[in-house]
C-alpha cells in the first residue's frame, strides 16, 4: 500500500523533503506553532505549481544554506514574489563540486577509497561537528533573524537534510523542543520520496551499481548517530545547550523568549 502523505505536507514535483516543523513538542509542554517554521531541500526545480504553493505560505524569508558549488549545480532558487532570499552557505557534508563530479562519474575505485568500511559515515559526523563548531556566526544570524521579523521561514540546503538539519536541529533546540522530537523530525528525512536525487553524469554500468550505491548511501541517509554527534559537540565545547546559545550564537535569554513567542504555541 502506498503511504500516504499528510495534507499538511504535499508531495510536491520539483522540491524535495519538504516540510512543516509545526507539532513538535518542548519540554516544558508547549508546540511549534504550524505555519511559522518549514524545512526543505533546494527549491530550484520547483514548477510553477510548486512555486504557486510556496507562494502561498505567506513566507517572510528563505534561508538558503547552499554554497556556491551547489548553486552551480542546482541552479538557483525560485524566485517568490515579496519572500526574501538569505543565503548562509554552510560546510559542504560531502566537500563541495570535486567530491559530487567523481559521485556523479561513477569512480568506483575512488569512493571505495574515500567512503568504505565507515569512512563514509565518519565523513559525515566530521562535517556535523565541524558546522556546529565553526558556523556559529551564521547559526547566530538565523535565530536572531527568526526574533526579529523573519517568520514564517523556510530553511533549505541541497537535499534538505544536513545543513538544513543542523540549522532547524539548533532552532528547535532554543526553542525547548525535546532532543527525542528533534531527531525524530531529522529522521523524516529518509523517507522514499523525500530524499535526494543523484544527478548522475557517467555512463558507465557501474554508475548506480549496488556497490556504489551501498558507498554512498551514508552521504544520502539522516542517520541519528550525526545529530548525536551534533549534540555531542555542544555539550563537549560549551557544556550545555544553554551556554551555546549564549556564547557561541550570542542568543540572549531576552532573544530567545522572542523566539518562543513568534514560534511557539
Amino acid at each position: 500500500m502506498t503511504q500516504q502523505i499528510p495534507s499538511t505536507e504535499p508531495e510536491l514535483a520539483g522540491v524535495r523533503n519538504f516540510r512543516d516543523v509545526g507539532g513538535l513538542p518542548t519540554v516544558d509542554g508547549r508546540r511549534v506553532r504550524h505555519g511559522v517554521l518549514f524545512r526543505s531541500g533546494h527549491l530550484a526545480h520547483a514548477t510553477e505549481d510548486d512555486a504557486v504553493f510556496l507562494g502561498s505560505l505567506g513566507l517572510h524569508t528563505i534561508f538558503d544554506f547552499r554554497n556556491a558549488a551547489d548553486q552551480k549545480l542546482e541552479g538557483a532558487d525560485v524566485e517568490l514574489p515579496g519572500v526574501r532570499n538569505v543565503n548562509l552557505p554552510l560546510s559542504d557534508p560531502a566537500d563541495g563540486a570535486e567530491f559530487w563530479k567523481m559521485v556523479r562519474d561513477g569512480d568506483i575505485d575512488q569512493l571505495r577509497e574515500i567512503l568504505s568500511d565507515g569512512k563514509g559515515a565518519g565523513r559525515m559526523i566530521a562535517s556535523y561537528r565541524t558546522i556546529i563548531k565553526e558556523r556559529t556566526a551564521e547559526h547566530s544570524q538565523v535565530l536572531h533573524a527568526l526574533a526579529e521579523d523573519s517568520v514564517p521561514a523556510l530553511m533549505h540546503c541541497a537535499a534538505g537534510k544536513d545543513r538544513a538539519g543542523l540549522s532547524i536541529a539548533v532552532t528547535l533546540l532554543a526553542l525547548g523542543v525535546e532532543r527525542e522530537a528533534i531527531i525524530t523530525d531529522y529522521l523524516e528525512s529518509n523517507a522514499k520520496h523525500r530524499r535526494y536525487k543523484v544527478r548522475r553524469s557517467g555512463s558507465d554500468p557501474s554508475a548506480y551499481s549496488p556497490e556504489v550505491m551501498e558507498l554512498l548511501s551514508p552521504l544520502f541517509d539522516a542517520r541519528a548517530e550525526y545529530l548525536a554527534a551534533a549534540f555531542e559537540t555542544i555539550d563537549e565545547t560549551w557544556g550545555g545547550v544553554d551556554t551555546y546559545l549564549e556564547q557561541g550564537l550570542r542568543v540572549t535569554p531576552e532573544l530567545r523568549e522572542r523566539l518562543r513567542e513568534r514560534l511557539l504555541d
